[in-house]
């Protein structure tokens, strides 16, 4: 009888508080990266990327009239990886209404030059907000936090991330990514226009 009421609590527990499927992955380091480090780290990240780049942003932008911004570098960065036989993918959020038209038209110009250099684009859909901020190189190295690709994120902002080295979590984000990739709206790359 005792093991009876056990399980029967043990099964409302677990009702009532489910596993997450990201809940308790094992992490081989992990690095906090706050404020101006972003830029660096996610610049050495891009670089050193062997097969693949995803990145899930909620805004990236490029600045035409300043050339040497941090966020324009980035970008760049994604373009030469992708040259050198690097897969690379980025979801950017896109979106109508009050304060998103900024938001939006920045990252159509950002994805338009993202294209033209064969990265794959991907809006997210216009009814659902992509407020994520995270990049994941080849399959196991995350930069998660409140960093998105922009001036003031990049060089004034205070922002927290972390940088994390797992194979399970970089499975869950894949596995993630797949599932909103699949519902937005994709750009044409200059590699599928020839």
């Amino acid at each position: 009888m005792k093991r009876i009421r056990f399980f029967i609590r043990l099964l409302f527990f677990l009702w009532i508080f489910p596993f997450s499927i990201g809940w308790g992955l094992p992490a081989e380091d992990v690095q906090l990266v706050v404020d101006e480090q972003y830029f660096e780290v996610a610049k050495k990240m891009i670089q050193e990327a062997k097969s693949s780049i995803r990145i899930m942003m909620f805004e990236m932008g490029y600045y035409g009239k300043h050339p040497s911004s941090p966020s324009n570098l980035l970008i760049r960065e994604l373009i030469e990886a992708r040259k050198r036989g690097v897969q690379v993918e980025v979801i950017l959020e896109v979106g109508e209404g009050e304060g998103k038209e900024k938001t939006t038209e920045r990252n159509r110009e950002t994805g338009k030059i993202l294209s033209e250099g064969g990265v794959r684009v991907i809006f997210d859909p216009i009814l659902r907000t992509t407020h994520a901020k995270w990049m994941l190189v080849d399959e196991e190295l995350a930069l998660i936090g409140s960093t998105n690709w922009t001036y003031h994120a990049l060089t004034h902002n205070h922002e927290v991330s972390v940088l994390i080295r797992s194979r399970g979590l970089a499975k869950s984000l894949i596995s993630y990514f797949e599932q909103v990739k699949v519902k937005g709206s994709k750009t044409l790359t200059k590699e599928r226009q020839e």
